[in-house]
């Protein structure tokens, strides 16, 4: 698999830069140590501009190439999540409750690789806009710093991510054009009854009986009131009640998650929750209040994006590695912000049969950084080639 010669060359650093992030992960926008680490790197290695504390301690580093042209956004996200870590490496997690189990020490990795090589080479023209960002997992990093106008002050045309892919095969890249990853969003209904005597039910109203008809109700959203063709789900993920075998408790409370690709299926789902809440409440004679936490939107790559991320690919591991047409997954992504305040893609690098992600004995696999890390200077030189410059790789491709 074809890699730039010279990101291969320090492929080692690369290695030792993304276990120092293991070994001190942090979390949602507490990203200190992580962000002061890599404006070290980024200086040491002479980029042209570094913006700091964006998004609290998100970073934007911009790298000038030969002459006048666009801005290409590059984006790593950088935070880590609160699981207690059980891999058993070496560089295990030295934080107490807190580890990268999502890989986003191989994102910062990867594109701080980009970043060493693009700022020695300088093979093209316009800016490489690097953003490192916090608080993906929880928080909306990438929303915050979309909102504090870092692609409008960095006049950032299109942006790319990547997301490493447990179970994937190594080395080979998925993405599709359209939807990728589904919206997220939450909802709570408190439910309030009046207390009493387990053996004298007929004196009480129980909420535990109101709340578990609502539960089983709302399961009929995703069988009964959406098109089998349009993807929904629909998870009651939590519930708590009472105190005690012989009481009837006076409040129960349940919550969920909300998945969906299409605006137009989110408002129903919400519709839908809201009319069974409000009509179980009647029915059973209790006070439900219904609270939604609207969450991440989908993430929607551009077709055109799509296509040229996937030609880039292809030439560093071959068409036959590259697919273009994945299926869309349910889970996630806060970069959706940034796809929908500039066109771009985003794109799953396989990093072969590990654990999967959040799961506390999951670990970055170094093996496919030199990919990524590749992927992402290729984008920039072939999105802004320097005329007359003969093409290539910089310091020569693989």
């Amino acid at each position: 698999m074809p890699i730039i010669n010279r990101i291969g060359d320090f492929a080692g650093e690369m290695a030792e830069w993304r276990r120092w992030l293991h070994r001190n992960p942090e979390l949602g926008f507490e990203c200190h140590g992580t962000a002061a680490f890599v404006a070290e790197k980024l200086r040491e290695f002479g980029v042209d501009q570094i913006h700091e504390g964006i998004a609290a301690t998100g970073i934007a580093a911009v790298i000038e190439g030969q002459g006048n042209g666009p801005t290409i956004g590059l984006r790593a996200d950088m935070d880590a999540l609160p699981i207690e870590e059980e891999s058993g490496v070496n560089y295990a997690s030295e934080v107490t409750g807190a580890m990268h189990a999502c890989g986003h020490d191989g994102h910062t990795a990867m594109l701080l690789g980009a970043a060493k090589y693009l700022a020695e080479t300088r093979n093209f023209t316009g800016r490489a806009a690097l953003l490192f960002q916090p608080a993906e997992e929880c928080g909306g990093g990438g929303e915050v710093m979309v909102r504090e106008g870092v692609l409008d002050r960095l006049e950032v045309t299109r942006v790319f991510a990547l997301h490493n892919a447990p179970l994937y095969s190594e080395g080979h890249f998925f993405t599709t054009p359209g939807p990728i990853m589904a919206a997220v969003d939450e909802f709570e209904v408190n439910v309030t009854g009046v207390g009493g005597h387990a053996a004298w039910p007929h004196e009480a109203v129980d909420p535990i009986a109101a709340a578990v008809a609502m539960i089983q109700a709302i399961q009929t959203v995703v069988s009964r009131n959406h098109r089998a063709v349009d993807d929904l789900v629909i998870s009651v993920t939590r519930f708590h009640a009472g105190t005690a075998n012989n009481v009837i408790p006076s409040k129960a409370r349940f919550s969920g998650t909300i998945r969906t690709f299409d605006p137009d299926v989110r408002a129903m789902a919400f519709r839908r929750i809201e009319e069974i809440v409000k009509g179980h409440e009647g029915a059973f004679g209790v006070r439900a209040a219904l609270e939604f936490d609207e969450g991440y939107p989908a993430t929607v790559n551009d077709g055109d994006s799509v296509s040229f991320a996937a030609e880039v690919a292809s030439e560093i591991v071959g068409k036959e590695r590259v697919v273009t047409d994945v299926v869309r997954e349910m889970g996630a992504e806060d970069f959706s912000y940034m796809l929908e305040a500039r066109p771009g893609a985003y794109l799953f690098l396989g990093q072969g049969d590990t654990a999967y992600c959040h799961h506390p004995s999951y670990d970055f696999n170094d093996d496919i950084a030199p990919l990524g890390a590749s992927f992402f200077a290729r984008l920039v030189e072939k999105a802004q080639p320097v005329v007359n410059s003969g093409g290539g790789n910089g310091n020569g491709g693989g």
